[in-house]
């Protein structure tokens, strides 16, 4: 049990620093919350446009972000737990909508609410066939580069609840390019990185801290 919980607070650091790093990197986007391993962020009109005829730059610099990091932590890490052992194989994956959203206040706390916002989250459940790549409506795909437009591939997905929407994808991997070169990291820096990793794991394997 133990052991089994090690993995899960190194899953959920692993997951918060991959967000951490994803969502810096889109800079124009205001994070309206982190939902799982997912990060849902938005931008308000007149922008909104304007980020979304450059949607697929956005998609490109958080796909390198999210690698970068994600080289960084394999890198570091000397922990053998099944989280640490499987991060070299996570993938990052975006949605894109415009649409019309109504903010709803609830214990001081404001989220986004209305029927494209429950659109985006049925969008995360579809039939793309490639591991990385990000996934646009018609108003986003109408919006982007001519050139990118002829490399989109268009598809049919029944969303829940709100019938059949006709969608469009591009592997983000190409856009983005290769990741960059993984950092070089002698044993002293990895040690003491893996040990910074193990004392914040503590609470939670003492039950201070929840698993969230």
């Amino acid at each position: 049990m133990r052991l089994h919980r090690l993995s899960l607070a190194h899953a959920q650091e692993n997951t918060a620093r991959l967000l951490e790093a994803t969502i810096d990197a889109a800079p124009r986007l205001q994070l309206a919350g982190i939902e799982g391993d997912a990060a849902f962020l938005y931008v308000r009109e007149p922008e909104d446009e304007e980020v979304a005829a450059s949607v697929a730059a956005v998609a490109a610099a958080m796909h390198r972000a999210f690698h970068a990091e994600q080289q960084r932590l394999a890198t570091l890490t000397l922990c053998p737990c099944q989280a640490c052992d499987q991060i070299g194989s996570l993938t990052v994956k975006a949605v894109a909508h415009l649409g019309e959203v109504a903010e709803q206040t609830v214990r001081d706390r404001t989220t986004l609410a209305g029927t494209d916002v429950i659109l985006v989250h049925r969008m995360l459940k579809n039939s793309v066939p490639i591991a990385e790549y990000v996934l646009m409506t018609e108003p986003v795909y109408g919006r982007i580069a001519d050139d990118l437009k002829g490399d989109a591939t268009a598809i049919e997905e029944e969303l829940e609840g709100l019938g059949t929407e006709r969608l469009y994808y591009l592997d983000v991997g190409r856009i983005a390019g290769e990741p960059p070169p993984p950092p070089r990291a002698k044993l002293p820096r990895r040690l003491a990185s893996t040990g910074g990793q193990v004392v914040r794991t503590v609470p939670y394997l003492l039950g201070l801290k929840r698993l969230g």
